[in-house]
């Protein structure tokens, strides 16, 4: 097992990743302060990992929520059947509650945790790669709005991050690939050796290699705890986390939630940051196919969607939370592995990039 920390004073906490975590229930149950819990899972992830979860928490009273699978059910709807089930059983302040799945579960979960009596305990189990290598780390929760991803929610750090890389033998290639997307942000934002690493070790990770995708979920968590004890509530350098993801954002939202994988929405995001950071002169041209060529590589869209016009982007854009004072920050490359958050830039140049992108 590897055990990173990220640290953010009295509310540091550890990441532990490994093989057969979830038979380990001393990782769990170390962290559950009181005697109660309520797991919260889908309906895909509990035939598969509920019973392991369950069975660690033998001397601990618990409840189980099994919600309905997918993005478009991170709402104020399901959100509200989370806080039914802890009035319902009457469970208080010192209760955990313990997210199991990937993003969506993480995201709603820990926002339930966040406000439910103002705070209660708050445990991270992620299944998909996503989850482990981005959604489970630093806080971040909430739900979507019809108008708005992720508009919705707060900073809400959990107790421990347990990562058991086993989940991800029954995760759908096309759910790896999503989260191969997030793996390759890292590299191309701040960690070019990492970016060179993946460029040659691509079909190691698509083939489930267990050395390459515990490599590459280390280093991807490393990177995150790095900038999140630096910057926990994105007032600056976190932002940074967020590369492709205004872009792919938009495209959740424009094509209806759950149409569009997370990860496969932020490749093509990355891809046109990328292609208006070649028109604003900051990288070239081969790196913008250099930056294709490996996400096509891990069988990820590099085009925006043609149901989606440029009008259509700037409208969904322009109520981004990296709008302040009426204009769109944006993350873009200055170069392969370094990124900068900036308005640097202007409304032609970011059309004609969303243009070259179908």
């Amino acid at each position: 097992m590897i055990s990173l920390k990220v640290n953010l004073g009295e509310r540091s906490y550890p990441i532990c990743i490994g093989q057969g975590l979830l038979n380990r229930g001393e990782l769990l149950t170390q962290y559950i302060p009181g005697n109660s819990a309520l797991i919260v899972t889908n309906e895909v992830v509990a035939p598969l990992y509920l019973a392991r979860v369950e069975a660690a928490l033998h001397d601990i009273k618990f409840k189980t929520l099994v919600l309905p699978d997918g993005e478009q059910y991170k709402n104020q709807d399901t959100l509200n059947s989370i806080y039914d089930c802890l009035l319902t059983n009457r469970l208080d302040r010192n209760t955990t509650l313990i997210a199991l799945g990937g993003g969506v579960i993480g995201d709603i979960t820990g926002f339930a945790a966040a406000s439910y009596q103002r705070g209660v305990h708050f445990i991270q189990i992620p299944t998909t790669l996503l989850a482990q290598v981005d959604s489970s780390v630093g806080g971040k929760t909430g739900i979507n709005h019809p108008l708005g991803k992720n508009m919705i929610g707060a900073f809400y750090q959990p107790r421990t991050v347990i990562a058991d890389t086993d989940t991800l033998n029954t995760l759908e290639d096309r759910e790896l690939s999503a989260g191969i997307a997030e793996v390759i942000k890292y590299g191309l934002i701040r960690d070019l050796p990492f970016l060179e690493w993946l460029e040659k070790n691509m079909d190691k990770l698509l083939t489930r290699d267990p050395k390459a995708l515990a490599f590459a979920i280390e280093r991807s968590c490393r990177n995150k705890a790095e900038v999140v004890a630096a910057d926990e509530r994105e007032s600056g350098q976190r932002a940074l986390l967020n590369f492709g993801h205004t872009f792919g954002h938009a495209i959740e939202t424009g094509m209806g939630y759950g149409n569009w994988l997370h990860g496969e929405a932020v490749a093509s995001g990355m891809v046109m940051a990328a292609r208006l950071s070649e028109i604003l002169g900051w990288i070239t041209a081969d790196d913008v196919h250099r930056i294709i060529d490996l996400i096509e590589r891990a069988n990820l869209p590099v085009k925006a969607p043609a149901q989606m016009t440029p009008e259509k982007f700037l409208e969904i854009m322009s109520i981004d939370k990296k709008v302040s004072d009426g204009v769109l920050r944006l993350i873009l490359l200055k170069a392969p592995g370094k990124s900068v958050f900036t308005q640097d830039y202007d409304k032609d140049s970011l059309i004609t990039a969303i243009k070259a992108s179908y």
